[in-house]
């Protein structure tokens, strides 16, 4: 049980009516979800607006309401508290709910277009190499101890993340590793948590869908940052046109890594097949089984992180090339018939750009190289005839077919990728609307030796159709059929 005053520690208060020295036992932002006794905190959503809800929190035992506008008449029977900016707000009183639990850990936020999940997963899995009690928030899991979540968000609500963070203290973790998404930091995520650090990984085309264009998401990247205290880090990447710009206002200490500039960490790929890269670090030659450029960068986070962090140079590069393939992060498989398949999660123009040529990048150009490739429905349209033109210009053949169509027509979202494809590329293409289907037909086309890469889902174990998750995993439903099983 805590004071309502003690919650509103920090949040900047318009206007209040009634005494803020009641003792409360829960927060929501869920009219559904108030508890007897606790505080409503309501939220305007793209969707849904709290506002409207006040009346239902109060009959659910509300005894504070946190609004941006007050009611012409407030209900005298409950506390009532203005500020600017609730999602900040619930994101502040969160943190003080649960005691700051951020606070008391070595908490690194992760953020970028790409590379977010394999950075925090990474730096998760080679501090626990290195004897550490680690965390993990990501897109695919909330991992510690024996806790094992699977994700709704890439960032979660403050009430559920500090709720995790409080709950790795209780079990002894003492570094925690966490994506830091556009959406996350827009609508107060991480509002009220104290970082030790912040890296930045890149900044391409992404969810202008939600932010409007291409600088309201970058600027809103830069928050984060910009919010980064003295005593914490920020690493970027230098190589990225935006690497700079996110540095310019922060008070933390400033770090680059890169492969291509100067920059305070460096590395270089001395060569590269399906099987793994060796890489030269900070002078010293690392073999590692991961593949590609955008990994080279990722790995390169990580060893930077490690050190700026005080981890042991010696022991962080040894551990480093121990490290293994994220789920659906360029997660490959050779079938019976010797046909190498990759299951990526690239779901951006750049992602897959990366993909694409870090696989011609290693192949003899003998083979085939089929790209079973779709677009989300209800998100970014922008990006539909990039991602179309990307993968016929990189690739011999190319499939296009659904991916989580959401509410919309998976053959409009087709039509729309191909409307990127120049008239004689058609050629090229095939299109399969039911996605098993396409993965099968990349099966019948290919021979040994040949490379199929399977994009946009990745990790993602189903497919979301007019507001159904139905059951799907790339990667299992291409063993099944590049084993012959289907």
């Amino acid at each position: 049980m805590k004071l309502l005053q003690d919650l509103l520690y920090r949040v900047p208060l318009e206007a209040t009516v009634g005494s803020l020295k009641i003792p409360v036992n829960a927060l929501a932002f869920d009219s559904r979800k108030v508890e007897q006794g606790g505080v409503f905190i309501a939220l305007k959503g793209t969707l849904v607006n709290g506002h409207d809800f006040l009346d239902a929190a109060i009959a659910k035992g509300a005894v504070a309401l946190v609004v941006e506008q007050l009611p012409t008449t407030p209900n005298p029977n409950v506390v009532w508290v203005q500020t600017s900016d609730t999602h900040q707000a619930l994101g502040l009183m969160a943190a003080n709910y649960y005691d700051n639990p951020a606070a008391q850990l070595q908490l690194v936020g992760v953020t970028g277009t790409n590379g977010k999940t394999s950075v925090a997963s990474l730096l998760f899995a080679l501090l626990k190499k290195c004897g550490y009690t680690t965390g993990l928030i990501s897109t695919i899991a909330i991992e510690y101890g024996t806790v094992r979540e699977t994700s709704s968000h890439t960032t979660p609500d403050p009430l559920s993340l500090n709720k995790h963070l409080k709950a790795m203290l209780a079990a002894g973790v003492t570094h925690c590793f966490m994506e830091v998404s556009s959406h996350g930091i827009a609508q107060g995520r991480i509002a009220g948590l104290q970082f030790a650090g912040g890296i930045f990984t890149n900044l391409t085309h992404d969810h202008l869908d939600y932010h409007g264009s291409f600088s309201n998401y970058r600027d809103v990247k830069k928050q984060f940052f910009d919010a980064l205290p003295k005593a914490s880090f920020a690493l970027t990447n230098k190589d990225d046109k935006n690497g700079l710009f996110m540095l310019q206002n922060t008070a933390a200490k400033k770090h680059t890594y890169a492969l291509k500039n100067y920059a305070d960490f460096s590395t270089q790929i001395l060569e590269s097949q399906f099987q793994g890269m060796l890489l030269k670090i900070q002078d010293a030659e690392v073999w590692t089984p991961l593949v590609g450029g955008f990994n080279a960068y990722n790995l390169l986070a990580v060893y930077a992180c490690t050190q700026l962090l005080g981890l042991e140079h010696l022991e962080t590069l040894q551990q480093l090339s121990t490290l293994t393939t994220i789920d659906g992060r360029f997660q490959t498989f050779e079938s019976p018939e010797k046909v190498i398949v990759i299951v990526d999660y690239a779901h951006t123009p750049d992602a897959l750009k990366n993909v694409l040529q870090t696989i011609n990048a290693i192949r003899t150009k003998n083979e085939n190289l089929i790209t079973v490739i779709g677009c989300g429905g209800n998100r970014d349209v922008e990006k539909r005839p990039l991602m179309g033109n990307i993968a016929v210009q990189l690739s011999d053949k190319v499939i296009f077919t659904s991916d989580n169509p959401r509410d919309e027509n998976p053959r409009a979202i087709i039509k729309a990728m191909l409307a990127g494809v120049a008239p004689e590329d058609h050629k090229k293409t095939l299109k399969v609307t039911d996605r098993k289907e396409a993965i099968t037909v990349a099966h019948h086309m290919s021979k040994p030796q040949d490379v199929i890469l399977i994009a946009g889902k990745g990790h993602e174990a189903y497919q979301l159709i007019k507001g159904e998750r139905i059951p799907f995993d790339d990667f299992q439903i291409a063993k099944t059929i590049f084993s012959n099983k289907a």
